[in-house]
């Protein structure tokens, strides 16, 4: 009878937690978790506009529900806040540079909504070391943040090539980075991407380099609360939708000319014949509107990360699988 209960109780809270396009819709605006301050990822301008990988694609499911990319409030969280936030209710999406693990998924009521960004632990040193290998860091003093992967990760790095280290651990990656600067730390480890856009605050960038290597596997994903299929699948295939638009040429720029196109596959996506918006509880013109409003997955990264940001990140294993990379997306139809 217990397990009866409780059963039912744990039924009546994931219902009342399936509503989730329905709160937006009633709010006005999807709420969107991202990273306090990432260059290239999520930061405001000078203007405080918003800027970033992850800020487009809040903005891609804005503008799939209202036809608006600006209809999206902003909630800058810290690696330690960001999955109590999305738990609690707080935030309807978290798009914020953070790993797919297992213990996250099954073990925190999350969902990930696909990967958007592969990635890899890597390591920052300065140059004049002449280093080579994260090997030749044998007994250095080494600064991560808390409340990551990086910790386990270097544990476990260490542990399999037979070397020591120092572990400083700070709250904050910009904490972790001016204790890395200020000479605290001989190298500064966090995630392949992040060390780029980090690199650029500091006073001297050219006088830093980052190790080649990487020590661990890190795919990055917008993430949801479980118990919300419909909520999933909307944001799940707005990522596939980008990925598709790329492959298939669909671009900001041609995208309503292409909505006359004869190719199916295109007139599919852009629901020229049928309706697959429906299901997700959107209108038909729903790819419509995303690409109109922020570009294809390759438009996203080139002027965030790629070579028309400052960051100049190669595309490497986040081609598109035709060009030897690892993205490779479902077809809407």
């Amino acid at each position: 009878m217990l397990v009866r209960v409780l059963a039912i109780f744990l039924c009546l809270g994931l219902s009342a937690r399936a509503g989730t396009l329905d709160d937006i819709l009633a709010r006005g605006a999807l709420v969107c978790g991202v990273n306090t301050g990432l260059a290239g990822f999520g930061l405001p301008d000078n203007r405080g506009e918003w800027r970033g990988f992850d800020i487009d694609y809040c903005r891609a499911v804005a503008a799939a529900i209202f036809d608006d990319p600006k209809k999206v409030r902003f909630t800058p969280l810290s690696g330690k806040d960001r999955f109590t936030a999305l738990q609690s209710g707080e935030i309807d999406l978290l798009s914020r540079n953070t790993t797919w693990t297992q213990s996250r998924e099954a073990g925190q009521g999350l969902l990930f909504a696909g990967v958007n960004y592969f990635d890899g632990q890597a390591f920052m040193v300065r140059k004049a070391r002449g280093l080579k290998s994260v090997r030749e860091l044998n007994g250095a003093s080494i600064c991560v943040q808390q409340g990551t992967t990086t910790e386990l990760n270097l544990a476990d790095a260490f542990r399999k090539f037979g070397i020591t280290a120092e572990t400083v651990v700070f709250t904050g990656g910009d904490e972790a980075l001016k204790a890395y600067e200020s000479g605290r730390c001989d190298a500064y480890t966090t995630d392949g991407s992040a060390l780029y856009a980090q690199r650029l605050k500091l006073s001297a960038p050219g006088d830093h380099e980052i190790l080649g290597e990487t020590i661990s596997k890190e795919p990055f994903g917008p993430v949801v609360r479980q118990g919300d299929d419909r909520w999933f699948n909307l944001v799940k295939w707005t990522h596939f939708a980008l990925l598709d638009a790329e492959e298939l040429g669909v671009t900001a720029v041609n995208v309503e000319s292409l909505r006359q196109s004869n190719l199916p596959e295109i007139r599919r996506l852009l629901g020229a014949d049928n309706d697959f918006g429906a299901g997700l509880g959107l209108p038909k013109d729903w790819v419509v509107r995303i690409v109109r409003a922020v570009g294809n997955y390759g438009e996203i990264f080139e002027r965030n990360l790629g070579q028309g940001s400052p960051l100049k990140i190669p595309r490497g294993l986040n081609a598109q699988w035709r060009d030897g990379g690892l993205h490779y997306a479902p077809p809407v139809r």
